[in-house]
This record gives C-alpha cells, structure tokens and sequence, in this order.
C-alpha cells in the first residue's frame, strides 16, 4: 500500500477535457436511472404479471436504484482524484464506459420485464442467451472502471484530502469491486444451486420464490439467498468512504486504522453471509 502511494505519477493522458466532464458523464448516469423509476414503480400496480411471484417490474426498481446509487458514488470519488487526473481523458472515456454498460443493463432489464421474461438466468433462447451474456460483460466492465477509480484515488489523490477519506474510498472501491465480481460472478454462473441439486438462481434451498422475501430487499426468509453477499460487497463502496469521513471528523488520527478494521469486518461480513447462504441458511437468523 506504502509503494502505491508512494510510486512516481506516470505520463499524464494527453488531450485534456474539462475538469468536470467525468462527472458529469457519472450525474447523467444518475439521472438516466432515475428516469426509469417512476414508470417501474407505477407498472408494479398497474401490471398484474409475476416473475418468481412478484412483479415483473421489481427487478428494474431495484436496478435502477442501485446503479444510481452507484453513479452518484463514482461522480463523488472523482471529485478526490489530483486536478490532472480528473480532467484526464483517460477518466473520461473510462466514465463513458461505464455509463453505457449500465444503459444497456437497465434497458434490458427493463425490456425484458415488458416482455415479461426473465433478463436473468433465462437461456430460454439464443437471443436470450447472448443478451445475458452481454449483460454480464457489461457488470464487469462497470466494476472493472470502479477498481480502476479507486486504485487511482489511492495513488493520486488530491493534496487536500484527509488520510480517511482517501483510504476509505481507495479501498472501498477497490475491494468491493474485487468482492463484487467474485460475488456476482458465481451467483449469476448459477453454478452452486445446480451443484447442489437446486434451479439456477439465487436460491439456495428453501422457496424458490421471492414472494415472502424481506421487506424492500426481497431475500429469501427460508433458505439461502447469494444475493445477500453480493449486496454487502457492492455497498462497500459506500460503507468505507463513509467511515472515513467519520473517522477524519471525530478520531483523525486513528483515522487510517479505522477504516483499516472497517475493511476487515465488511469482508468477514461477506464471507460470512456468502458460506450462510451456500449452507442454505436465511440472513434473517442471523439478524
């Protein structure tokens, strides 16, 4: 970690753009998911077709929300890059980037819900086969740009930012991206339900229904649900940042070692719930 920050900054990209593009691009994309949210919302009520018992336009709720959340903590985390970084068009198109990949996971997503198929785990046929797989080189290219962010943040960060902050959103980025992948990758591969006997899914015993689930989160209440790992991993872009603001604001020094056990603990929290969920045990019980 010492050598990453302390490694000697590169040929700079040549080329600048405003130092607010990258941005930018990132608030669009909040604003593009949030376009898709009124509609989702009032064809739950509208609409009365279920996928998995609940309606078809859950999925694309629950999506669009997420990616905004996540454009939102992109657009912030740019903002912690050194001046000649940020204004970089190596940022810029790596924004554009991202920005297209969520697109085209919302809208198929969303396409999908209309048509009143699964957009995940459905190779039903080639189409739906080969736009999920799309799908899913999108996700990582969308997680492949928040590592790359992060791992800049780390060893170019702006003069002026706390030491917790900066550790908080390097790590944050970096290793829920990691963790995200990992995550995600296994649970869409869809391989540890089939190996145990079980539908492709995220289910892992119990119903094999999302009808029941958690209030606003929808994991299973009678056996395991891989996306409650995959949730935590994803929200530890948010999670570590916010310590370290935290800890820069109350405890400055000890700042570092804070966000340091922060990144200890969501990780054993990860492994945690993905082993519960793999033994076929509900996050509720643990509660």
């Amino acid at each position: 970690m010492i050598a990453m920050l302390a490694a000697p900054a590169p040929a700079l990209p040549a080329r600048p753009v405003p130092s607010s593009d990258a941005q930018r691009l990132a608030f669009q994309g909040v604003a593009l998911m949030l376009v898709f949210l009124p509609p989702a919302l009032i064809l739950q009520s509208l609409d009365p077709r279920t996928l998995n018992d609940v309606s078809v336009w859950v999925k694309p709720t629950k999506f669009a929300l997420s990616l905004a959340l996540h454009y939102a903590t992109l657009a912030w985390a740019m903002g912690l890059l050194a001046p000649e970084w940020r204004q970089g068009i190596y940022m810029r198109r790596s924004f554009l980037l991202a920005l297209g990949a969520g697109f085209f996971e919302i809208a198929y997503i969303s396409l999908q819900a209309a048509r009143g198929r699964a957009s995940h785990f459905n190779g039903a046929t080639m189409m739906e086969t080969v736009l999920y797989a799309i799908m899913g080189v999108g996700a990582v290219l969308l997680v492949v740009q928040s590592f790359d962010l992060g791992r800049h943040i780390l060893k170019f960060p702006r003069r002026d930012v706390a030491a917790g902050v900066r550790l908080g959103a390097g790590l944050g980025l970096t290793l829920g991206s990691v963790a995200t992948l990992v995550t995600a990758g296994i649970m869409s591969a869809g391989a540890i339900p089939a190996a145990l006997g079980y539908p492709a899914g995220h289910w892992v015993g119990g119903a094999f229904s999302d009808a029941g689930g958690l209030p606003l989160l929808g994991w299973s209440t009678t056996g395991g649900d891989l996306r409650v790992s995959h949730f935590f991993s994803t929200h530890i872009m948010q999670a570590l940042p916010l310590l370290g603001w935290l800890a820069d604001r109350f405890r400055p020094k000890q700042a570092r070692v804070l966000v340091l056990a922060g990144a200890v603990l969501l990780v054993a929290l990860v492994m945690a719930t993905f082993l519960q969920a793999v033994s076929g045990q509900p996050f509720l019980r643990i509660l």
